[in-house]
């Protein structure tokens, strides 16, 4: 049981290095295309499409993992 733990562990840490890497090179986290961005005169409206369909991906990816 502890080498299944541990190894998604290691796994859910290389995950995050690499996030972290992406990150610090300036991939454009929350700005992907696909991304709704509406300028108007007196307002403006962004709503995360891809992003969020991204990160809900990858959430269930990890969530998955434990299962």
């Amino acid at each position: 049981m502890r080498d299944i733990i541990g190894g998604h562990v290691i796994l859910i840490g290389i995950i995050l290095v690499f996030l972290g890497i992406a990150i610090k090179l300036g991939f454009p986290i929350g700005r992907l295309p696909g991304d709704i961005n509406i300028k108007g005169e007196n307002f403006s409206f962004y709503f995360p499409l891809t992003t969020s369909i991204l990160l809900s991906l990858i959430i269930s990816f990890i969530l998955k993992l434990f299962r």
